[in-house]
């Protein structure tokens, strides 16, 4: 024998003493006692955990300081966890929870590997308490008067390891021959109770297969809720329950002939899987699918039908169970939310300005006056202002203050999208309807069905497109693409441009009566220059959300700073302001706030002598040239008879020149 293996053995042979008669008497009733209250507490169907708590008190009150417990093995039998023990300290049985299984992992867990009783008569000393895990244990154990530890392995018939009956005490104990008996009965009786319960589980699993007849299962299966069809080895119909019959209003009869699937679910589905079906009912596994439904009032829904098999003795399917599952709501909720995280992913993309309306200014709060007026009504709303004033802030802020905030917010760039495109964007299309039209899908406006749709950009829209836009707020409803069935809709429309849609409307690009229906409720925006007094707090609100975002801290701000931001014209106002103070606080080092002078200067090489004087010159004569143009054409700048046209530019680029050289187009409008 090696030194490790006699030292093992030396540690858990015990010590045992001679023990009065009158003793072993008092104990022998005590373990017949517990017996026999374990034997009464299975009898009464009481579980396993009280009969072993039990079993625990009665132990413990054999001695005054002597502390009992009941570990069992996990499923895997690699681990042993605390069960039953109503004296054992909390923090004990947490720290052990669970316990591996080894040989030197003290006390029980040694005990389970050994499969041997192991007597620790001092957890101080021994080395069984040496491990890493065991270690921590024993610091625990020694904290709360745990000196000695004593466990018997719980063994089945099989020598399979069940647990362990541990028993503690507060002082070093080496153990008698009264002791032994007593760990060892108790062991005997818990194995008792687990045996019992293994068997009363096996039992009932028995019972419950007895109880499976054709009559009882098909009263169950009607109760259920769900459609269910028992099916053939090879598919074919041989049973429905009551479910199945009341959404189909077919007979029993009708649902077990031939052409039972092409009578309920949709011709598209069937064939689409086919293959899939035949292939899997082959197979003999479980397996599910999404079809569509047809129910007894003609009308579709989405159902997740999952297949289950029913095997024989030896292992061949003798039947199939299909149950189907109603997930129209859900269907209808996806297609929803994918229009809606393509609005998220569209405003991302946008990097919003801020997420707060800032300011104090008396023009804002005439603007805000306006959408807490306008908010609790469902009136379409207009809002018009430059590129970057925060037209879509607006907007949220009317929804959020609306009786519709509880609903969806949906935004759709109109500038975006392009117009071959629109519709189906705006109002959804069928399956086939175009090219590429795989399967239906909802488009914005029924996404945003009992909320808000956010059209911003309106004046790009498409003759066809405002004329269906149209449709919609006269009306309340629109057809998919592909189908001339109209969908209502409950819907506030609120709109946005940077362009002048009177002028659109002059020119003839932009529908008459489309604009009224717009303009129901118009709100300007101001652009920065006309909020010059909001400028130091939205520097000061942008400069804190950068700083955070950058984990930087920036306490001060350079006076000159602040006067620069305001000299400054800010064309592209607010969304200009924000990208400049990003790009300071990234490249800031300390924690004053500076800006390069540089960064708001309109030209960064502006032209001097000759060179400035041609510059000028070249910008008179192209005024000179787009003022005749407009002359000639009455103002009118796109289509074409307008001046873009004459011109041979695009109307954006015209657009631009006019902006830039600040011609005043609508004076040469003839009345």
């Amino acid at each position: 024998m090696s030194a490790p293996e006699f030292q093992l053995e030396q540690l858990i042979a015990p010590q045992t003493h001679d023990r009065p008669l009158r003793e072993l008497d008092e104990q022998t009733q005590s373990l017949l006692s517990a017996q026999r209250r374990t034997l009464e507490m299975i009898a009464d169907g009481a579980n396993l955990t009280d009969i072993l708590e039990e079993l625990c008190r009665i132990i413990d009150t054999q001695q005054p300081d002597i502390v009992s417990s009941v570990l069992l093995t996990d499923a895997h039998g690699k681990k042993l966890r605390p069960v039953a023990g109503p004296r054992v300290p909390r923090e004990w049985t947490e720290r052990i929870t669970p316990l591996s299984i080894g040989p030197r992992m003290g006390s029980c867990g040694t005990s389970a590997f050994l499969k041997q009783p192991v007597f620790n008569s001092d957890i101080a000393s021994d080395p069984l308490w040496s491990g890493t895990q065991a270690e921590k244990h024993r610091e625990i154990a020694l904290r709360h008067g745990i000196r000695a530890a004593w466990s018997q392995p719980i063994l089945s018939q099989s020598e399979e390891v069940l647990g362990t009956f541990a028993m503690y005490y507060g002082e070093i104990r080496i153990p008698s021959q009264n002791d032994l008996e007593l760990i060892q009965g108790a062991a005997l009786i818990a194995l008792i109770a687990i045996e019992v319960d293994r068997s009363r589980a096996a039992l009932r699993e028995a019972l419950n297969d007895i109880r499976k007849s054709e009559v009882e299962l098909r009263q169950i299966v009607d109760a259920i809720p769900q459609t269910i069809i028992v099916l053939a080895v090879d598919g074919k119909p041989l049973y429905a329950n009551q479910s199945t019959l009341d959404y189909t209003g077919l007979t029993i009869e009708e649902v077990m002939t031939q052409d039972f699937r092409a009578r309920v679910f949709h011709p598209e589905d069937i064939e689409r899987l086919r293959n899939e079906r035949e292939q899997a009912l082959s197979q003999g596994v479980p397996f599910e699918n999404e079809q569509r439904a047809r129910g007894k009032d003609g009308q579709y829904r989405w159902f997740l039908v999952r297949y289950k098999p029913l095997h024989d003795d030896a292992g061949k399917v003798i039947r199939w169970y299909a149950t189907g599952t109603d997930i129209e709501d859900r269907k209808q909720a996806e297609e929803r939310m994918r229009n809606e995280n393509l609005a998220l992913r569209e405003e991302i993309d946008r990097s919003s300005m801020f997420e707060e309306i800032v300011g104090s200014s008396e023009v804002l709060r005439r603007v805000l006056e306006q959408v807490t007026k306008v908010a609790a009504t469902d009136s379409t709303v207009l809002i018009l202002g430059e590129t970057g004033t925060g037209k879509e802030l607006i907007a949220r802020a009317i929804h959020k203050r609306s009786k519709r905030s509880s609903r969806a917010f949906i935004t759709v760039n109109c500038a975006a999208i392009p117009s071959s495109l629109m519709a189906s964007e705006l109002f959804g299309h069928e399956k086939g309807a175009f090219t590429g039209a795989m399967q239906r899908r909802l488009g914005r406006f029924e996404s945003a069905d009992g909320g808000t749709i956010f059209l911003d950009e309106i004046g790009e829209l498409s003759a066809e497109t405002q004329l269906a836009l149209l449709r919609v707020l006269q009306e309340r409803e629109f057809e998919r693409v592909g189908n001339n069935q109209p969908i209502a809709v409950d819907i506030r429309v609120v709109a946005a441009t940077n362009r002048d849609l009177r002028a659109a409307v002059a020119e003839g690009t932009f529908r008459q009566d489309l604009f009224y229906r717009l303009n129901v409720f118009p709100i300007e925006m101001p652009s920065l220059r006309e909020r010059v007094e909001d400028i130091p707090l939205l520097v000061e609100y942008l400069v804190d959300r950068y700083a955070k975002a950058a984990g930087k801290k920036i306490r001060n701000m350079q006076r000159s700073t602040l006067e620069l931001f305001q000299a400054y014209d800010w064309p592209g106002n607010i969304r200009e302001l924000q990208n400049v103070i990003e790009r300071a606080v990234i490249l800031s080092d300390g924690e004053t706030f500076s800006v390069d002078e540089t960064w708001l200067k309109r030209d960064t090489n502006e032209p001097s002598g000759p060179t400035l004087l041609f510059a000028a010159t070249l910008a008179e004569r192209e005024r000179e040239m787009i003022e005749a143009a407009l002359a000639e054409c009455n103002g009118k700048v796109s289509g074409s008879t307008g001046a873009a046209a004459r011109l041979g530019i695009p109307r954006q680029t015209l657009d631009s020149k006019i902006k830039a050289l600040r011609i005043n187009r609508y004076r040469f409008k003839v009345n």
